[in-house]
């Protein structure tokens, strides 16, 4: 679906307006919405579908997901968060859980970025490699 430049620029100042310390405040962006909806202007569907699309990848790239083969003991998980929040800021959100198929090591994805230092990747990579 193409969007006209005036409902990407206005949902990008919606978007703006959302932000609280550089954090979506999902009350801010259910009431840009509700004003959106009850005023209706012009291309609203679209700046509606825009706003939705920028607040997700927000999301998404405040959202950390932290595999490992066996639970990591709390020492170890506050190390990761630590550097997590170091590195991305502390609004992001981090869910640590446990994947077997890993064999050994961590599995660490925020947004688009993924630190792959699994046992099952060196081991593909060492499999292609042959």
């Amino acid at each position: 679906m193409k969007i006209s430049k005036s409902a990407q620029r206005e949902a990008r100042q919606l978007f703006r307006r959302c932000q609280v310390n550089g954090l979506v405040d999902g009350d801010r962006v259910r009431v840009a919405v509700a004003l959106l909806l009850a005023k209706k202007p012009r291309d609203y569907i679209e700046v509606l579908s825009r706003l939705h699309r920028l607040v997700k990848l927000d999301l998404e790239q405040r959202t950390a997901r932290v595999e490992s083969a066996v639970p990591l003991p709390a020492d170890l998980q506050a190390d990761v968060t630590n550097q997590i929040k170091k590195t991305y800021g502390s609004g992001t959100d981090i869910a640590f859980s446990r994947n077997p198929s890993l064999i050994g090591g961590l599995r660490i994805q925020v947004g688009s970025d993924l630190y792959d230092g699994s046992v099952r990747t060196r081991l593909e990579k060492l499999e292609q490699s042959f």
